[in-house]
């Protein structure tokens, strides 16, 4: 019998996956937590914004309360938070004018309505989307629906509608 308790206490610790939360060291048992759990599991307040740290010379991505990280991946996740008073605003340009944001991610449709504060999704107009200026990961290129990039200060971003005929 102690050999079967001893069994089912190694069984059940090989499906314990670890986390760092604010260096602070964590176990869960599912392959997948969300933002929130993290943030419930570390004492987190939700007003903070939750970071997956990722090794450089990448960006540590935000992650949102309802995103889902895996934890069975190599190595032990690690997540740290800011309050909303400490994470860096960035300036980009669009169109040649200065926007403040709080993201380090911006999409397609963001940029969009950024430069066409109007803006409807409509079939006979597509929008070309360029940008300069950007992070290792996403330094010049550009964008079509659905695409997102990571942003740093003084990004430079090109909205251009144009008809489709």
């Amino acid at each position: 019998m102690e050999k079967d308790l001893k069994n089912q206490n190694q069984k059940n610790e090989e499906h314990v996956l670890h986390l760092i939360v604010n260096e602070t060291n964590y176990k869960w048992e599912h392959q997948f937590i969300t933002g929130a759990q993290v943030k419930q599991l570390g004492n987190i307040p939700q007003s903070d914004k939750l970071f997956l740290a990722i090794k450089r010379p990448w960006e540590d991505e935000l992650i949102s309360d309802d995103a889902e990280v895996d934890l069975a991946r190599p190595g032990i996740e690690k997540f740290y938070s800011k309050s909303h008073d400490d994470f860096e605003h960035v300036v980009i340009v669009v169109n040649g004018r200065p926007k403040n944001w709080d993201e380090r991610k911006i999409n397609y449709e963001q940029l969009v309505k950024l430069a066409f504060p109007n803006y409807v999704e409509n079939e006979a107009i597509v929008y070309t989307v360029t940008y300069t200026n950007g992070p290792k990961q996403n330094e010049e290129s550009s964008m079509v629906k659905g695409d997102v990039v990571f942003v740093k200060n003084q990004m430079i971003f090109n909205v251009t509608p144009t008809n489709r005929s």
